[in-house]
């Protein structure tokens, strides 16, 4: 573990919310399938909205290349640079209707924000590492993988062990080496108005 990534935080909080940061550097070492199965077990798990359970993850390890790159193509060449060299690659989407009724399901990417969370901190219990990423074209991952119109690809996930940065291009070599930072309490949690710190902040 990284002692530098270890969250200064000014609270006392879970010691997984402590260790769990997004490396850059992954380890050329594989993920096994049962660590695999309760990360996603993790995430199965996580509170939906009606318990839809809206969310859908495409899944490639580098044991299967051909499944890989397919994701990989999926992400905006930035991201393609350093994720490559993770184990793990996937696609987090969201069903964008309720299964029961097909109206409009507005907690969707929230719920699948939370099924991710949940996913994460299984994974940093059990020594991992998680790096989520907005950056993807949405496009060409509905294309190659068929992923219905009422689908949203959202997300990309790099799953795998955090590697020392020294082999990284310098820009994100330093971003795996400086210290985490988070606003305030006070700029995000407000009490009788907006943008009036709420009195125990």
């Amino acid at each position: 573990m990284n002692e530098q990534k270890l969250a200064a935080t000014a609270h006392p909080v879970n010691e997984l919310i402590q260790k769990r940061w997004s490396p850059y550097a992954f380890a050329d070492r594989p993920v096994p399938a049962a660590d695999l199965q309760s990360i996603f077990e993790a995430a199965r798990w996580a509170p939906s909205s009606y318990n839809e359970q809206p969310w859908v993850y495409l899944v490639a390890t580098k044991t299967r290349p051909d499944a890989f790159e397919k994701i990989l193509s999926c992400l905006v060449e930035a991201n393609q640079a350093w994720a490559q060299a993770a184990p793990v690659l996937a696609l987090g989407c969201a069903r964008l209707q309720f299964s029961r009724n097909d109206n409009p399901n507005g907690a969707a990417l929230h719920d699948l924000g939370l099924a991710s969370a949940n996913l994460t901190f299984e994974a940093t219990a059990l020594g991992l590492a998680v790096h989520q990423m907005a950056g993807i074209l949405p496009a060409k991952a509905r294309a190659l993988f068929h992923i219905p119109e009422n689908v949203q690809p959202l997300t990309a996930l790099a799953i795998g062990y955090a590697a020392d940065p020294d082999a990284l291009p310098e820009t994100y070599r330093q971003r795996d080496l400086a210290a985490r930072t988070r606003k305030p309490l006070a700029e995000f949690v407000f009490g009788g108005d907006w943008g009036q710190a709420s009195s125990f902040t």
